[in-house]
């Protein structure tokens, strides 16, 4: 991706990849359809283009439909957790999707495959896979222990709050991407918090 209203652009376009990436573990579809939007209706946003299609308008209309499916399912306890499993495939792909676009790389069509892996276009997708994939796996521990300590009660709030999430990682990454590292820096404290609260938690109800 290029914003030209931007000097530092290979470190700006790391940021937006990984912040891209990031909401793409916490809910695949909202910085796809973001980004697509982006790409279609502001000016100085230039989609590569091998990812051109996302801004495509029947690929937004699928994302916005897909999206509403995912905000709905991720907030009924035990649907979440089947939901997390069937995203374990879409998440990471979604993140190395929006990796791939926001550092400006063009391996949407790949014609010649050797060198495709000779020319190393595979990193910042493969970057994109694993971080995606490490959020998502994150969210798919979290959950379902939340979910137990809290009788369900915590899906609604931990869902509300990672869709919350996956758009402000995906604003920043797209319009001022040195917010990125803010972001990750809270997103980290956040999980800390959370983590110790469950503990704290489960050792209060666990029986003497």
């Amino acid at each position: 991706m290029r914003a030209s209203r931007f000097p530092e652009v290979s470190v700006l376009e790391l940021l937006t990849g990984t912040g891209l990436a990031v909401a793409a573990g916490l809910n695949a579809y909202v910085p796809l359809l973001i980004l697509g939007l982006a790409g279609r209706f502001l000016d100085f946003i230039e989609l590569p283009t091998g990812w051109a299609w996302l801004q495509n308008e029947w690929v937004l209309l699928i994302l916005a439909v897909l999206l509403v499916v995912e905000i709905v399912a991720d907030k009924i306890p035990a649907v979440d957790s089947i939901n997390d499993w069937i995203q374990s495939i879409v998440r990471p792909a979604a993140g190395g999707i929006v990796f791939g676009t926001g550092s400006a790389t063009q391996t949407a069509a790949v014609t010649d495959p050797a060198a495709f892996f000779e020319s190393n276009q595979w990193v910042p997708v493969v970057a994109g896979i694993v971080i995606a994939l490490g959020v998502h796996a994150t969210k798919m521990f979290v959950r379902p222990a939340a979910n137990a300590l809290t009788a369900g009660a915590a899906a609604p709030v931990l869902s509300t709050g990672e869709d919350i999430g996956a758009v402000m990682f995906s604003l920043f990454a797209i319009l001022i991407p040195i917010l990125v590292i803010i972001a990750l820096i809270a997103l980290v404290v956040i999980v800390f918090s959370i983590f110790r609260r469950m503990r704290r938690r489960r050792q209060s109800v666990a029986p003497a």
